[in-house]
């Protein structure tokens, strides 16, 4: 398979923080004196790779929507203090190597359904910043990932791509822009179908 260009998921795809965000959102609910509302890394992996609103919505059943969303912003703020300052020793094996020589062949980019600063923060902490073309999250456009993809290919100029992740999430997104789904069986989900699937990162430069 020889695409223009692969586009990445972050959580469960190239690195696994939810040990590090659970710590934030701990943090930020104790400060709240919230402590009932601790979440697990465990339990996030679950979650991860919905939008934040939709996180919110399970983790904060309790509260009003405006309360809720509250809540979760202010836990998203802890998680980023917290992963600024942890060295984030989290890529899954092989991921900056693979990148490395990925990027000699293929134009990089990054969709999450994360808030706006994720990508570049997890980018900066694993030394790969240089590698990406771009990068676009809900954050930055409000709209889900499928639309989300489609609008960075359109400001990239990209006509060829696919879209690599690890859940339900990011097959229906993969759907939803037209892309071949590549499957990391190595995540948290488990999708219905796929198109293509690696059992471990570097299995990507067999791939392609």
């Amino acid at each position: 398979m020889k695409p223009g260009a692969l586009i990445f998921d972050i959580d469960g795809t190239l690195w696994d923080s939810t040990g590090i965000v659970a710590e934030g959102y701990n943090a930020h609910l104790d400060k709240l004196g919230h402590p009932e509302l601790h979440v697990t890394a465990d339990g996030l992996k679950k979650l991860f790779g919905r939008t934040m609103t939709e996180i919110a919505d399970v983790l904060f059943p309790g509260f009003v929507p405006e309360e809720r969303y509250e809540i979760m912003a202010g836990c998203m703020h802890s998680e980023h203090e917290f992963l600024e300052k942890d060295p984030c020793r989290i890529a899954f094996p092989g991921v900056v190597e693979t990148l490395e020589k990925l990027e000699k062949e293929f134009d990089l980019y990054v969709v999450s359904n994360s808030q706006s600063g994720y990508p570049e923060l997890m980018m900066e902490k694993l030394g790969i910043t240089h590698l990406f073309k771009g990068w676009l999250c809900f954050g930055d456009t409000g709209t889900c990932k499928g639309e989300t993809i489609r609008t960075l290919m359109a400001r990239h100029g990209v006509d060829s791509a696919v879209y690599i992740g690890d859940t339900q999430g990011d097959l229906e997104a993969s759907r939803l822009a037209g892309l071949p789904f590549v499957f990391c069986r190595f995540g948290f989900g488990a999708p219905e179908e796929y198109d293509y699937a690696v059992n471990s990162f570097p299995e990507l430069l067999e791939l392609f």
